[in-house]
C-alpha cells in the first residue's frame, strides 16, 4: 500500500490497455481542469454532457464553465436520478438527444454523475454511430472508486442487473473529491462498500488501514483522497491485465452475485442502493466461504464488523421491507442469481474468500448449497 496523499495533492493514474491508455485524475477541485484537458485531448471537439437532475443542480454549470473557458462547445442532457434510469426508455432518450445534438464519431460524450449516469452515458456512447468516445466525471464515491474505471457500461433488464451493455473504455476520468461533499451520508456510505471491497479481496494491509482511518475518510480528511487513489490504482491494475473479464477481473465482483439479486428483488429502487447490496453481498460471500471451510468465522466476523461500524447493512434483515416476497424467499433469490451474467450452463459463479485480502473465483457452484445457506440466513 502506498503512502497516504497530502490533502492538497492530486494524483494521475494510468490505465494501460495494450496500445491504448487513459488517465484517472484524482484530487480536490480538479473538475476545473476538465475543459483544458478535453481541449488538449481532442482539439476542435464538441461535447454533450449527460447528467441527472440532482447532480445538475450542483455541478452542471461548473462543468459547462470549465469547457467554455477552454473553447469547447457543449450541450446538456438531463435524466431522472436513480437506478430506474438504467432502462431501455432512458437509453433511447439519451441516444436520440445525442443524435439531435449532432455528436459525431470524433466528438465526446461526458458522463457527469454517479454510477447510473456513467453506465448509461457510456453505453449510449458505445452504440452511438457504432462508437463515440466518452469522458467519465464521477460525482459519487462509488463511481469514483469503481464504476467510472474499467469500461463496463450498460443498463438493467427487468430480469436482472446490467444484463444489457458493452465494454467501452473512457478516454479520461476526472475524479474531483470535493464534489463528494454534496452527497448524502447514505450515498457516501454506499460508495464506501466498494472501497472496502478492494481491501477485502486483495489487500489486507489496506483493509487494516481502513479499519483505523475510516472516520477520516467520512470526515473529508486526507484519508479520503488516499482511499480513492488506492482503490482506483487497484482496479486500474486489474483492468489493464484483464480488460474483458476473462479471468482475474471477475474478482472485482466480490459480493455482487448476492448483491445484484438483492437489488433486483427490491426493484432497483432506493430501498437498496448498489453499494448497500454489495455490503450485504460481501458479508454473505464471507460467511458462505466460512461455511465451506475456506476462511475462519473470525475473518467473516471481522468483515461484517467493519462494514457495520460505518453504518452499512450487513444482513438480509437490515434491508428495508425485508419481509417483502423476493427477499425473504431463498428460492426467489436463487432464481434471480440464475440470471447473473456470470452464470455458465446454469451453474453459479461466486467470488469467495480464502482470507481477508485473498479472493478466489469459484466456478460451477451448484445451486442447492447456496439455497440451503440462504435459507439458514433468512431464519437467523
Amino acid at each position: 500500500m502506498t503512502a497516504p496523499l497530502k490533502h492538497s495533492a492530486s494524483v494521475t493514474l494510468d490505465v494501460a490497455l495494450g496500445d491504448r491508455a487513459y488517465d484517472i485524475v484524482i484530487g480536490r477541485d480538479v473538475l476545473a481542469s476538465l475543459g483544458e484537458r478535453v481541449a488538449a485531448l481532442r482539439p476542435g471537439v464538441r461535447t454533450a454532457i449527460v447528467t441527472d437532475r440532482t447532480v445538475a443542480k450542483h455541478w452542471l454549470e461548473p462543468t459547462e464553465a470549465s469547457l467554455a473557458a477552454a473553447g469547447v462547445p457543449t450541450s446538456r442532457i438531463v435524466v431522472e436520478e436513480g437506478e430506474g434510469s438504467k432502462s431501455y426508455a432512458t437509453l433511447t432518450q439519451v441516444s436520440e438527444a445525442l443524435i439531435a445534438a449532432k455528436i459525431e464519431r470524433n466528438d465526446l460524450v461526458i458522463a457527469l454523475g454517479g454510477g447510473v449516469v456513467g453506465d448509461l452515458a457510456g453505453f449510449a456512447a458505445a452504440i452511438l454511430r457504432r462508437g463515440v468516445d466518452f469522458v467519465q466525471v464521477p460525482t459519487s464515491l462509488l463511481a469514483q472508486v469503481d464504476s467510472s474505471v474499467g469500461g463496463k457500461t450498460g443498463i438493467n433488464s427487468p430480469q436482472g442487473k446490467n444484463l444489457i451493455g458493452a465494454f467501452h473504455q473512457p478516454v479520461l476520468v476526472i475524479a474531483d473529491t470535493s464534489v463528494l461533499d454534496t452527497l448524502s451520508p447514505r450515498q457516501f456510505r454506499a460508495g464506501y462498500a466498494e472501497v472496502a471491497k478492494y481491501g477485502i479481496l486483495g489487500d489486507e494491509a489496506f483493509f487494516a488501514w481502513l479499519e483505523k482511518n475510516h472516520a477520516d475518510i467520512f470526515a473529508g480528511g486526507a484519508g479520503r483522497e488516499h482511499a480513492i487513489a488506492t482503490s482506483c490504482r487497484a482496479k486500474a491494475g486489474v483492468v489493464s491485465r484483464d480488460e474483458r473479464e476473462t479471468g482475474e477481473r471477475a474478482l472485482l465482483n466480490l459480493g455482487h452475485t448476492f448483491g445484484h439479486a438483492l437489488e433486483a428483488a427490491t426493484g432497483f429502487s432506493d430501498r437498496l442502493f448498489h453499494g448497500e447490496g454489495v455490503s450485504v453481498g460481501m458479508v454473505l460471500a464471507a460467511e458462505f466461504s466460512a461455511q465451506l471451510g475456506m476462511i475462519s468465522s473470525d475473518d467473516a466476523t471481522r468483515i461484517a464488523r467493519h462494514l457495520s461500524a460505518v453504518g452499512l447493512p450487513t444482513r438480509l434483515q437490515d434491508i428495508a421491507g425485508f419481509k417483502q416476497e423476493g427477499l425473504a424467499d431463498a428460492d426467489a433469490l436463487l432464481a434471480l442469481m440464475a440470471q447473473d451474467k456470470k452464470v455458465k450452463r446454469g451453474k453459479l459463479t461466486f467470488i469467495l474468500l480464502e482470507a481477508v485480502g485473498r479472493a478466489v473465483i469459484a466456478n460451477n457452484v451448484e445451486p442447492q448449497p447456496v439455497r440451503d445457506f440462504l435459507q439458514a440466513k433468512l431464519k437467523a
